[in-house]
């Protein structure tokens, strides 16, 4: 035996004996409804499959392990790395029963009328997964049925795996074996889509296991991670999801046996739980600083095992490197919210300029600064990088960094009708305009700005874009200069200016889209985007989703034309033109705003972008009125409101004051929170009358704001929805800066600090700043980009944030980006943190 075999045995001997030496609590049934013990929960179908978006690794059985959700996907699946738009199965029905400590559900795949029922029973410190089949499934599943659990990459990688005692390395970058196998074989994807592109082979990629056997033991050496999976009737398998796509989890996984019924499967899955293990203290605070003026005050979650400390100290660091405390107050308890019981430290009275950290009993924070000049320049990064690199229809440089070449040279043709499509959008029976199914729409592809990680245009998101430029313009009137942009040419070169206000230059960039399509398509498009699923998800340089040629019908698939000025690519982007009254009104909102910024800069897009106003708000209006009245809903129930006032202040014309006076107040007393601030923009155009009769509504809403600070201990409206609440707060923020800027005396200024502490680090689940390259410490460092394979960030990105699962925990990763739910900004939401970030620095003047 050589010195290294003996070593590694050796080892092995340690890792297993403090494996089995460690045991944890075991697992209970809560009142939640899933297992708990002290570091390790186990849920069972409390986050359902339901295809499309919303099951992106964050459904089925789940593990939250040590405070963080390391394991997801459990349940019966039909492929070894399912991607994003395979089947998964609905769950009809989940019992519990507390008498059994179990929880059983049946889940069903309408597709092939398969049903498996998977009962989760505590077994000690671990749980056991059994799948039961009342009749065989179909003999088209075989070698396919399986069922499947996902480890998160991120928190696996470098660590070891033993499986059946051979020890191994969980690889930090996919590396492995695939084979290829017939599109026979392979099974149906979400509602007939296709995620890859075979290059006419007729074949598809099927991974290989890592490693085989029956005990499969990850990371003995980190008692945080360490989890133990036990099958006697079935081999259990290691694969890298990555192999096929960059955002797949480590699977583990065991086939069904086919022709059986009953009990076929069973695995024991045993969490290890650090006994006495307490989640750290996460102390939240802003990590961009304090004025020395505003009010300071530090949330602090805690495990609801740990027990408060009286007190907490701020330490100030002097020029020679040294801190020293220089205050010390008690700390307040607020209560329990969800999973973790809160406490706050308030430090307002230290307002001395300086580099400090907080320190709570065993813990302290990293440094931040109190200084008069710490948000001058939040949106800097935002504006100057982020905003300019989602111009759409440009070449985009940064230095020597080429962001993407000029994407969609070929155009956009027309969505054929009755289309179905894997962004939640649909072409209708018909086109809704003069183009037949795939015919060019010529015009489209100029101006306009891509929707989020992804190079699609969302007319609904753009339309809201240009309309947050141009309230940033017309409020604050930013001079800002760091962006050279030249339409002649669709180039775009950064950190450079040309002369003119960069605001100018993005509602004309995103007015040209939006008029073009009013213009050419006679309304306004659902979106401009993919046709083809497997360019949807693209990463990498946008000019590269589509080879820039237009499809000719009469070559073959992967044929270019002689002349190199067609090809046989069916990769052309589509419109999709179904209409919609609802936007058209939001977009006659939008270009009667437009129509004022673009004044005397480019006159000609601002007398077109009138003139479509005008149109689309009579033609709407009519459309609207032709429905039945149940069929209008309320989801534009503001945008009429919104669009009456901006035509109103663009011509001056009181049949556009009385509209949207009959209008708003029905709409405010509908939804207060969501109209408010579009009465509030009103305020400078009306008479005195129009502020007194909305004084009562302003205190409403006072009422409502107070309310927060029962609800959660951060005092802002959270989220608990697919997507985290970062949008709403940041509109939160932007509504109390106009609220306290017309009713001083009854909004307070102080509440729009409550948005930026929670943008900046105050908020659950950890500390680090939302917004990329924000914060002088400690920004988040991956996102949700189109760069998001490379673990990095696009600077002044603002994450959705924290995204919550049910039923009670917060997260964010910071070490896995791919989730879009809390870690991908879209122009939406980063333009609409431009507008709080100039209102916000307009408000602390």
């Amino acid at each position: 035996m050589t010195k290294r075999t003996f070593s590694m045995l050796f080892t092995l001997v340690l890792l297993l004996a403090a494996f089995q030496q460690a045991l944890g609590q075991e697992l209970k049934l809560n009142d939640l409804e899933y297992f708990e013990t002290q570091g390790a929960n186990v849920l069972v179908y409390s986050n359902l499959f339901t295809g499309g978006f919303n099951d992106e690794k964050t459904a089925g059985i789940e593990l939250i392990h040590h405070g963080v959700r390391t394991a997801q996907g459990g349940a019966v699946r039909l492929s070894n790395t399912p991607e994003q738009w395979d089947l998964v199965p609905a769950i009809p029905t989940r019992t519990v029963t507390r008498e059994a400590n179990a929880i059983e559900a049946v889940l069903r795949y309408e597709d092939y009328d398969f049903d498996s029922r998977v009962v989760v029973t505590a077994k000690g410190k671990g749980v056991e997964i059994a799948v039961y089949l009342d009749k065989p499934f179909p003999a088209e599943l075989e070698g396919a049925a399986g069922f499947n659990l996902e480890f998160l990459p991120s928190q696996y990688w470098g660590k070891t795996y033993l499986m059946d005692g051979r020890l191994n390395r969980f690889p930090r970058y996919v590396v492995g074996n695939t084979v290829t196998r017939s599109n026979r074989e392979k099974i149906k994807q979400y509602k007939g889509y296709v995620t890859s592109d075979d290059r006419g082979t007729g074949r598809f990629v099927d991974p290989l296991p890592l490693e085989t056997g029956r005990t499969f033991l990850l990371a003995p050496e980190d008692p945080e991670r360490r989890v133990k999976i036990t099958s006697h009737d079935a081999e259990i398998m290691l694969f890298d999801g990555r192999m096929l796509a960059q955002n797949g989890w480590y699977v583990v996984r065991s086939l069904l046996p086919a022709g059986k019924t009953g009990k076929v499967l069973s695995w024991i899955v045993e969490p290890h739980a650090i006994e006495g293990w307490i989640r750290e203290p996460n102390i939240g605070f802003s990590q961009v600083g304090y004025l020395p003026s505003q009010p300071k005050v530090s949330v602090i979650e805690l495990d609801k095992k740990d027990t408060p400390l009286a007190n907490a100290s701020l330490y100030k660091m002097g020029a020679d490197g040294k801190a020293a405390e220089v205050f010390s107050g008690n700390i307040e308890p607020w209560g329990d919210y969800y999973k973790y019981h809160y406490v706050k430290f308030d430090f307002t009275a230290v307002t001395t300029p300086g580099i400090y950290y907080i320190q709570y009993g065993d813990f302290t924070t990293n440094n931040f600064i109190i200084a008069n000049t710490v948000y001058d320049k939040i949106t800097d990064a935002t504006s100057d990088i982020w905003i300019p690199i989602h111009m759409n229809h440009m070449f985009v440089r940064e230095g020597y960094r080429v962001w993407h070449g000029e994407p969609f040279k070929e155009g956009y043709r027309q969505a054929p009708p009755n289309t179905d499509h894997f962004d939640l959008h649909g072409q209708g029976p018909t086109t809704d305009t003069k183009y037949e199914g795939l015919e060019l729409i010529p015009g489209l592809n100029v101006g306009g700005f891509f929707d989020a990680g992804d190079f699609d245009i969302e007319t609904g998101s753009n339309i809201g874009v240009v309309q947050n430029f141009v309230q940033t313009w017309e409020y604050f009137k930013p001079q800002r200069d760091q962006t050279f942009v030249s339409q002649e040419q669709r180039y775009v070169d950064l950190h450079r200016p040309d002369g003119t206000p960069d605001i100018l230059q993005f509602i004309e960039h995103g007015a040209k889209n939006l008029v073009a399509q009013a213009e050419i398509i006679g309304h306004m498009a659902q979106t401009l985007s993919n046709s083809v699923l497997y360019n949807y998800h693209h990463l990498g340089d946008a000019a590269s989703i589509t080879d820039g040629l237009p499809f000719n019908p009469d070559l073959g698939p992967y044929e270019v034309a002689p002349t190199g000025l067609s090809s046989g690519m069916k990769d052309d982007m589509w419109a999709f033109t179904s209409r919609n009254p609802g936007l058209d009104l939001r977009a006659a909102t939008m270009f009667a705003a437009v129509s004022r910024a673009l004044k005397g800069y480019n006159d000609d897009l601002s007398e077109r972008a009138l003139a479509q106003s005008k149109r689309l708000l009579n033609e709407a209006t009519e459309l609207l009125a032709s429905q039945p009245e149940e069929s209008r809903g309320r989801r534009f129930g503001a945008a009429d409101v919104g669009t009456n006032l901006q035509l109103y202040i663009s011509t001056g014309e009181q049949q556009y004051a009385d509209k949207f006076l009959e209008l708003l107040w029905p709409a405010l007393d509908r939804n207060l929170s969501y109209v408010i601030l579009t009465a509030l923009h009103g305020i400078p155009h009306m008479d005195a009358s129009y502020k007194e009769k909305l004084l009562p509504y302003v205190e409403q809403y006072k009422e409502y704001v107070e309310g927060l600070e029962k609800d959660n201990p951060y005092g802002v409206p959270i989220g608990l929805g697919n997507w985290a609440g970062s949008g709403a707060i940041v509109n939160f923020g932007t509504t109390i800066c106009f609220a306290h800027k017309y009713f001083p005396d009854i909004i307070d200024a102080s509440h729009a600090f409550k948005t930026t502490n929670w943008l900046y680090g105050c908020h659950p689940y950890h500390n680090y700043s939302l917004v990329a390259t924000i914060g002088a410490a400690r920004p988040k460092e991956v996102f949700y980009g189109n760069n998001r394979a490379d673990f990095s960030f696009i600077p002044g990105n603002v994450a959705p944030g924290i995204l919550f699962r049910q039923p009670d925990h917060f997260e964010n990763y910071d070490d896995w980006p791919f989730l879009w739910g809390q870690n991908e900004g879209t122009i939406g939401g980063n333009t609409s943190y431009l507008i709080f970030g100039s209102a916000f620095k307009n408000l602390i003047k």
